[in-house]
């Protein structure tokens, strides 16, 4: 099965592999949401020299196959990342991403950018019978943070979500939901318009530092730069060691299901997108042509699309039973960058290499953040913020730390199926 954001794009132009030899300013290793940004924020501030390097086509990692959630924070929460950086330097970080949904909404808007916006917010539903999940959600966002996350009561939200599955929520209003690969794309036409070159079919087989610059080299050509960003994400291989040591390629999966039409509502009867507060949770949203978009499960290796379609339909059942008989038309996986720290790694190497990675399961907004960081770093504008060297270029410990990331998952699965076996059994209706 092809993804449904794939089946659903047309690509106008075919950006030409590189070739021959040229000296730019600024080259970006990746062509996805934070290869792009950088690439636009540095247009945006007069710097053009700039060329892009992706090895397959734009979009083609988790910048192009992910949920779709447009929100703020990183995939570290937000009680560690207070208690870790203290209340200043927490909030300077949580509202970077903030600030990035707007900016999100602006270049939509400037560029202009037909992605299926859909600014109807996002609800956090508790799968367990515990108000006190919520409670202390709420307060922590609105005093570590200065964000009220609105309450959901248990009978508002089964008129919205037709399922007994939830106990109550809270909701995020500024927050949106859109296709992902239609606004990486459309970043890109705005990059190129700006200046910037875009090369497809350019992997980038080795990178060496040569005095002040680097030399970039791909299967047929060699490019001197000033500057180099890599922004491979989960999918670079072999091109600079301490970036990708320092970061576990971990699969997840994400369906969609044949246009429901009227039905639509027997399920869902809003606009808003929605996850849930297990550990592994379950993320969906509707679609404008009335599909339902479904996410969720982390695992250290890729599935087949028959298999994954088999795993998310029963995670799809399992809140919406009345949907038994619905056909699964696409169903993908993809492979996204994670720390140890599980924060995004933002920065410069002590050799001179930028870097972006490192973004995991919340990323369209922390990548807009790393490209608007970078540019104004590599411009002179401002350095990176000092908090991001906390979390730096960690080691992942290769297979041995993608086989401690499954052990955690299963645990966290494990206590999540624990906490959900004390709930009582809700009185058939």
């Amino acid at each position: 099965m092809q993804s449904f954001y794939e089946a659903t794009v047309s690509r106008p132009s075919v950006h030409a592999p590189f070739d021959g030899r040229r000296s730019v300013n600024v080259c970006i290793i990746g062509g996805g949401l934070a290869g792009l940004s950088t690439a636009l924020g540095l247009a945006e501030r007069g710097v053009t020299d700039v060329t892009v390097l992706e090895a397959q086509q734009v979009g083609f990692g988790a910048s192009g196959r992910n949920g779709g959630f447009v929100f703020g924070g990183y995939s570290l929460d937000c009680a560690d990342l207070l208690k870790t950086l203290g209340p200043v330097h927490a909030r300077e970080l949580y509202t970077l991403t903030t600030d990035a949904v707007d900016l999100m909404r602006q270049r939509i808007q400037r560029y202009p950018i037909d992605c299926d916006a859909t600014d109807a917010g996002v609800i956090l539903a508790n799968w367990f019978d515990e108000p006190a999940r919520l409670d202390a959600q709420r307060r922590l966002m609105r005093d570590g943070f200065g964000v009220d996350w609105e309450p959901v009561a248990a009978s508002q939200l089964a008129s919205q979500l037709k399922t007994d599955r939830y106990y109550g929520g809270l909701f995020e209003r500024n927050a949106f939901h859109f296709h992902p690969l239609k606004y990486v794309l459309g970043v890109a036409a705005a990059a190129a318009r700006a200046g910037v070159r875009i090369h497809e079919q350019s992997p980038v087989v080795r990178l060496q530092r040569d005095g002040a610059g680097f030399v970039v080299h791909t299967p047929h050509g060699v490019l001197d730069a000033q500057h180099v960003v890599m922004a491979g994400g989960g999918y670079a291989r072999k091109v600079y060691a301490k970036v990708e040591r320092a970061v576990l390629p971990i699969a997840t999966y994400v369906m969609a299901t044949e246009p429901l039409g009227a039905r639509l509502s027997d399920a869902l009867d809003t606009r808003a997108a929605v996850y849930d507060t297990r550990f592994a949770f379950d993320y969906y949203r509707p679609l404008p042509d009335t599909r339902i978009l479904w996410g969720g499960r982390i695992s250290v290796r890729d599935r087949a699309p028959d298999t994954i379609a088999r795993l998310l339909r029963r995670d799809l059942l399992k809140v919406y039973p009345q949907l038994r008989d619905v056909r699964i038309e696409h169903a993908w996986g993809g492979l996204m960058s994670y720390a140890r720290h599980k924060m995004p790694q933002i920065g410069r190497s002590v050799d001179g290499v930028w870097y972006a990675v490192g973004f995991g399961g919340h990323g369209m907004a922390p990548t807009t953040v790393s490209g608007e960081l970078l540019a104004a770093a590599i411009a002179g504008e401002r350095p990176v913020p000092d908090a991001f060297a906390t979390f730096g270029l960690t080691p992942t410990f290769g297979a041995l730390g993608l086989a401690a990331a499954q052990l955690t998952y299963t645990a966290m699965q494990t206590r999540d199926a624990l906490a959900e076996r004390r709930r009582p059994t809700r009185p058939a209706s």
